[in-house]
């Protein structure tokens, strides 16, 4: 039997951690909420949680150290996800109500605002996630997924730089526009919806990534 995989779900304000806590657990992981610095490099995996404003999330990562933590991680090639607000910072920038606030720039990309009658998009919604993708193993095409969200990437521009380099794996969605979903691009995943909150395809996704670990 493998041993337990060790989670940080990284604490800097600006994220459902009890609910990504039971969530992980749930799924065979050993979880701790924390920001503490050690803590989160030596973990097999790191959850970056987010719920709220852009630059708000931004400023509270930055001032936890977290934007030091996810960019160590992931140069060693640490397993990192981001949820939400968590997956919104790891793009280039966001521009909410004309203000536009720097990410975390792994990716290129914009986070702005979703074209849609109804705003928020808050509720179940299925995606479209490639064939191979290891996130969404298991899980059926019609799945539903939990999102609350105003904003998004509408725009996927970022390939690999070599031919050693393996593409990575994005999943749309649509909510009045497509819009990006989800990403697995080696030690980095993301998630716009909560797979915390999506029953059983969620917990199926958890368990996907913890399998990674």
């Amino acid at each position: 039997m493998s041993a337990q995989k060790k989670v940080v779900v990284f604490d800097y304000g600006f994220g459902n951690v009890r609910s990504a806590e039971r969530a992980l657990a749930r799924v065979g992981a050993d979880v701790e909420i924390t920001r503490d610095y050690d803590k989160a490099m030596e973990a097999d995996g790191l959850l970056v949680p987010g719920v709220g404003a852009f630059a708000a999330c931004m400023e509270g990562l930055t001032q936890a150290r977290g934007h030091w933590i996810v960019d160590r991680r992931l140069s060693g090639g640490r397993p990192v996800m981001g949820i939400c607000v968590g997956m919104q910072i790891l793009f280039a920038r966001g521009i909410e109500h004309g203000v536009e606030t720097d990410g975390l720039d792994e990716w290129p990309g914009t986070v702005g605002p979703l074209k849609a009658p109804v705003v928020p998009h808050m509720g179940w919604n299925t995606v479209e996630a490639p064939a191979d993708s290891e996130l969404f193993a298991g899980v059926d095409d019609d799945a539903r997924f939990y999102f609350v969200h105003s904003y998004a990437v509408h725009e996927w521009n970022f390939e690999a730089t070599n031919a050693a380099m393996r593409a990575p794996k994005v999943t749309w969605a649509t909510h009045g526009e497509p819009f990006v979903a989800a990403v697995e691009n080696g030690a980095l995943w993301a998630t716009q919806f909560h797979p915390e909150k999506s029953g059983d395809a969620g917990a199926q996704l958890l368990t996907n990534w913890i399998e990674t670990l």
